[in-house]
């Protein structure tokens, strides 16, 4: 067994290896032809005295952000940025005894996806300011999105039959009162565009927003832009936080923070259903509850780090898998989980996010999450419970402070009655094979994000899946990526 996991690991150390190489050779031979640019250090995980959720450390090293194609108002009163975000990926053959309608496809495929958006923001006065996103998600996304519970690409549109046109991403009033007259300094950003905060203080964020924008943040694992992209490991797959099918919802987050720690809690909207684009705008029927503590104290003395415990509830019409597999088990049907009259039905989960600097330009990082995966999986993935551990370096230690690279191994389960509906031949919004022999989802990301010129990055990348859809049937299956993304 010791050999079997050992030939494992070196095969894939080796193709990690080769992809950094081959990712590095290239850009060197571009960059050696430009001027030398000013280049942002990834950024470690967040120490003792920061102001908020994954604010970076003070860093000789470090530059003033993200290399951008224009540069960003002066005047700090406003905020105008800009980005793009391509994702290309493909997976060759692999074996599959059997398909499914939610099935990911067994024969080679490519898709791409891209996500444009536009940042602004007016700061009202020294406490107030509003922030307003308009994004557009087009593309494609590989087998439409379905037979993976990790799916590959975090920036899919999970529907494609939604409207291509631009939409409001987000759109929230922040308000902040200070509870303490000393003040720290903020790094501004398109979500807050305040130089400096007072040290404690309560800050309110109220209106359309993504919950990950605040919850269950990690500084090497969260950005689909520059690095990881498979759903598990840039979040918690066991977090089925309120969300329509682009990842958005209405609601209210307040915040207290303190000097070495943090505490936020948020009220939302759910789906009227699974991945649905349609909010119930009844929150006293149809609502979430999300609360996150985070401890910004290392666990190796003398070194930065974070832990962050995290709750929800998600109160909604969801169906309950035993009892839709007794309901077809009764007149001889396949299950199916929405085949019930509207009720409420709740949903619970834990969470555990944890980041810790190794050295100056390596940080290490690690979730895990358990949901009550006895009802129906509705918002975001199909998982009950994951598992994540990997690393982050930034190119500040091989001399390009713009670049990074990251490796990570996220394993997800799904409980007893979850397994036992698809095994029935049931379909979940994301999976169904038709039959299921049942194992944990086991996937190996590796990336490098490559700064080219200006705001122009690029991103090779690979993932390797055992066990897609958690069917031991089917896979195992490789997925070479391309990413290129553009800051403005």
């Amino acid at each position: 067994m010791l050999a079997i996991r050992w030939g494992f690991w070196k095969r894939h150390i080796r193709l990690t290896f080769l992809l950094v190489m081959l990712a590095l050779v290239p850009v060197n031979v571009l960059l050696a032809q430009q001027p030398e640019q000013p280049q942002h250090q990834q950024q470690p995980a967040t120490p003792t005295d920061s102001v908020g959720p994954s604010a970076p450390p003070s860093d000789p090293d470090a530059d003033d952000g993200t290399q951008s194609m224009f540069p960003h108002f002066k005047d700090t009163r406003f905020w105008l940025s800009g980005q793009s975000n391509f994702i290309f990926q493909t997976h060759p053959d692999f074996p599959a005894l059997y398909s499914g309608p939610h099935s990911l496809g067994p024969r080679y495929e490519k898709a791409t996806s891209r996500v444009l958006t536009l940042y602004t923001g007016v700061r009202l006065n020294n406490s107030t300011e509003v922030l307003v996103d308009i994004e557009e998600a087009g593309g494609a996304a590989l087998s439409l999105g379905f037979g993976l519970a990790g799916d590959t690409n975090l920036d899919i549109v999970r529907n494609p039959l939604l409207s291509k046109a631009p939409y409001l991403g987000r759109g929230m009033i922040h308000k902040v009162f200070a509870l303490s007259k000393d003040k720290v300094e903020n790094q501004r950003s398109q979500f807050s565009l305040f130089e400096e905060l007072p040290r404690r203080r309560l800050e309110l964020r109220f209106g359309k927003f993504s919950m990950p924008d605040f919850f269950d943040l990690n500084s090497v694992g969260s950005d689909t832009h520059f690095q990881f992209t498979n759903w598990t490991i840039d979040n918690n797959g066991a977090y089925d936080y309120a969300a329509d099918t682009r990842g958005y919802t209405v609601g209210l987050v307040a915040d207290y923070e303190d000097r070495n720690w943090g505490f936020r809690f948020a009220e939302a909207l759910m789906p009227k259903v699974a991945n649905g684009i349609d909010l119930v705008w009844k929150p006293w029927q149809v609502h979430a509850e999300n609360f996150e503590y985070e401890l910004r104290r290392g666990m190796i003395p003398g070194k930065a780090g974070v832990v962050r415990l995290l709750a929800y509830t998600n109160e909604a019409n969801m169906g309950i898998y035993r009892d839709q597999i007794l309901l077809a088990e009764q007149e001889g049907t396949t299950p199916v989980i929405t085949d019930h009259p509207w009720h409420i039905t709740r949903k619970y989960g834990f969470g555990i996010n944890v980041e810790q600097n190794l050295t100056h330009y390596l940080t290490g990082f690690g979730r895990f999450g358990w949901n009550n995966g006895k009802t129906e999986s509705f918002v975001y993935t199909e998982v009950d419970q994951t598992f994540t551990q990997g690393l982050g370096a930034n190119g500040a230690w091989w001399h390009r402070k713009q670049d990074r690279a990251g490796i990570a191994f996220v394993t997800n389960a799904i409980k007893k009655d979850h397994q036992n509906y698809l095994a029935a031949g049931g379909l979940g919004f994301l999976l169904g094979d038709g039959r299921l022999n049942y194992g944990r989802e086991n996937i190996l990301e590796t990336y490098y994000t490559a700064h080219v010129w200006r705001g122009i990055y690029v991103a090779p990348g690979l993932q390797h899946i055992n066990d897609p859809g958690y069917n031991r049937d089917r896979g195992p299956l490789i997925v070479p990526a391309f990413r290129a993304h553009v800051e403005f």
